[in-house]
């Protein structure tokens, strides 16, 4: 709790806001939003686990889903303290310093779920539309070499916004309509032109994010085409049913994205309590969903995560039998 506190505000301060006009009821709101991070965290944990420990699942469709899950772990635990701090504690106050450090691991994450996403599309591309040749492209060094750019390219991207923004002068005391530091907001409160900043932003933000959507969305015609093509009724469902939990994934991640950004950066007039919904739709939406939609709709890493559960459940009784054996 060091990075925030409940005192006055001061000048060097941030003031963050859970739900605007709904203070006195942050300890019900707390309830759903916990069970919302619970299930953000177990769920991504579990997949990730499991793709590491199961064998069957060393495959570039699982390694990819494996770099999604801890992507999305990452960025519910970026958010995590700050949120819960102003739904508990009422700590609303956050420096300056912590405040730009979260925006940038939220951003950070953010376009590296962006990228992750583009690589998995361009895995089912592969898959359908040059399965042949799936094996000897896919190897394991070009999913390393693959991971690595995903990781360098945010950074390499937010490292001139951060020297930008630690250089500006910022207007302290302000309220921010989230319980976490979100650039577009932050940046209106600087001393000098703020709409400069913001468009830059806006600018990096579509042209990355929007780069691996036309990628995605590009992939995906392809497939359609691809698929169209097989005769057999059977095999086209099959098909396409491989591509269901991406296409979902891609969905919960880019429109609550894309509309937040736009209500924040075009539309002035838009309530507080809808940018701040959207801003919890965007960061939660994907960490919850993303594992009960791979767990439905994919038997093997179901029955990988049912694996593990068991596979945890019988860690006590051992324990307790090499426990007696030593006494």
């Amino acid at each position: 709790m060091a990075i925030f506190n409940n005192t006055t505000s001061s000048s060097s301060n941030f003031l963050l806001t859970a739900y605007p006009g709904l203070e006195c009821a942050h300890v019900w709101i707390s309830i759903p939003v916990c069970c919302l991070y619970t299930i953000a965290l177990l769920g991504n944990s579990m997949i990730f686990l499991a793709v590491i420990t199961k064998r069957r699942l060393h495959k570039p469709m699982y390694y990819f889903l494996s770099m999604l899950a801890a992507v999305d772990l990452c960025l519910t635990i970026t958010t995590l303290p700050t949120v819960l701090g102003v739904l508990w504690f009422h700590a609303r106050e956050i420096s300056f310093k912590a405040c730009f450090i979260q925006m940038f691991f939220v951003h950070a994450f953010s376009l590296l779920e962006s990228s992750v996403l583009g690589a998995m599309a361009f895995d089912r591309f592969l898959a359908i539309c040059s399965p042949l040749n799936y094996a000897t492209i896919l190897t394991d060094r070009m999913i390393l070499g693959i991971g690595l750019v995903i990781c360098f390219r945010p950074v390499v991207f937010l490292l001139p916004v951060v020297v930008a923004i630690n250089t500006a002068s910022f207007h302290g005391g302000q309220e921010l309509s989230h319980p976490f530091c979100y650039h577009p907001e932050v940046i209106k409160y600087t001393y000098s032109k703020p709409w400069i900043s913001s468009f830059w932003g806006l600018f990096l933000q579509f042209y990355l994010n929007g780069t691996d959507l036309l990628f995605i969305l590009f992939s995906y015609v392809l497939i359609l085409r691809t698929v169209l093509s097989i005769v057999a009724p059977k095999k086209q469902q099959k098909a396409l049913s491989t591509c269901v939990c991406h296409i979902c994934a891609v969905t919960v991640f880019y429109v609550p994205m894309i509309s937040l950004s736009l209500a924040h950066r075009l539309f002035q007039s838009t309530p507080r309590v809808l940018c701040s919904t959207l801003a919890n739709i965007y960061l939660l939406l994907p960490p919850v969903l993303n594992p009960i939609i791979y767990s439905l709709k994919t038997k093997t890493i179901r029955q990988a995560m049912f694996q593990l559960l068991q596979s945890k459940g019988s860690w006590g009784p051992n324990v307790r039998s090499l426990r007696g054996r030593w006494n």
